[in-house]
């Protein structure tokens, strides 16, 4: 459970480049991180495991971009600040190359994605949630236009309402019907650098990789981009490229070695907007799918977002941005 993205991404709170997406985005990411302090502290204390929120502050190495960052950070009330060299090597020593000037968010955290997914679990099953594992879904079951369970190999599941959030692999599920969520697999491959803790400080974005730090000093390096389907493995083009970037732009990292090195499906949707939606036209069908590289940080308030459509309340963001058939420009 919780083995596919949600395992193999980094954690990183924000959406990378965050100026470069819809305000949609923006406004769901917004609300999870005013919230995502407290859920860990809360899943902590139910159920002692730590998903280990660390709010280490992101370097977005972009020059030509910062004046986008700074119309983009106004318009939402963010606080990014001009980072000078002399700032850059304080806030982050292990960095090769200094730029003249970084975009510096202070309040952007990481947690630690594999704790936080059994955190979520043990918590659900502390509250008496029934789940079944390791049963993949064959079809949705429909009667008069309502949906009223899925089929497993080992049987039916009946609901009153369905959720779909089955990743990469949605648009699969949707293969046969009408107007299909444009949901598709984009693999991404990291690596892991076991280092002493401290050794790297801060979260630092540069040319759409990553490094992350851990509490313990395991370093997270990432990640690829590949349109190649539903293909999982790693390849060693990706891990030597991976490595010599990390190594020339943090060379203490060439004293240690690499833990491991694994690869994920991103579940890629049209310009990073996810499907947060009732179906069109089947009753009881629900869809929470497509955050691409964005899950993580857009999974509280999605999650949020998709409970208040079943349950008919009052929704926390308008859900037109994010509805089944809504425009998704790239």
């Amino acid at each position: 459970m919780a083995k596919e993205s949600t395992w193999a991404g980094g954690g990183i709170l924000s959406p990378l480049y965050p100026w470069r997406y819809h305000d949609s985005v923006t406004k769901l990411a917004s609300w999870s991180q005013s919230e995502y302090a407290d859920l860990c502290d809360s899943l902590k204390t139910s159920t002692n495991i730590d998903p280990e929120f660390s709010p280490s502050g992101m370097l977005c190495i972009a020059t030509d971009e910062i004046q986008t960052a700074a119309n983009w950070a106004e318009r939402h009330a963010k606080s990014i600040d001009l980072a000078g060299q002399d700032k850059v090597r304080i806030l982050e020593p292990a960095l090769a190359c200094s730029p003249d000037k970084a975009i510096w968010m202070s309040d952007i955290a990481h947690v630690r994605n594999p704790r936080l997914a059994r955190a979520l679990v043990e918590d659900i099953m502390l509250m008496g949630v029934s789940l079944t594992i390791n049963q993949p879904v064959v079809r949705l079951l429909i009667d008069h236009d309502k949906v009223s369970g899925a089929e497993t190999p080992n049987g039916v599941l009946e609901s009153d309402a369905v959720v779909v959030c089955t990743g990469a692999w949605t648009g699969q599920l949707f293969n046969d019907f009408t107007s299909p969520p444009a949901i598709r697999p984009v693999k991404g491959q990291m690596l892991l650098f076991k280092t002493n803790p401290g050794t790297i400080k801060r979260i630092v974005l540069e040319d759409n990789r990553y490094i992350i730090p851990r509490k313990d000093g395991r370093v997270l390096f990432g990640s690829t981009l590949e349109e190649v389907g539903f293909d999982k493995q790693t390849t060693s083009a990706a891990r030597e490229e991976l490595y010599t970037l990390a190594t020339a732009r943090f060379p203490v990292l060439k004293q240690y070695s690499i833990e491991k090195h694994w690869a994920g499906l991103r579940p890629g949707a049209p310009a990073g907007i996810p499907y947060i939606s009732a179906h069109p036209y089947l009753s009881g069908l629900y869809i929470n799918a497509g955050h691409f590289r964005n899950g993580v940080v857009l999974g509280p308030a999605s999650a949020r977002l998709c409970a208040d459509l079943v349950l008919g309340r009052k929704p926390i963001l308008p859900p037109e941005p994010y509805a089944w058939q809504a425009a998704r420009d790239e």
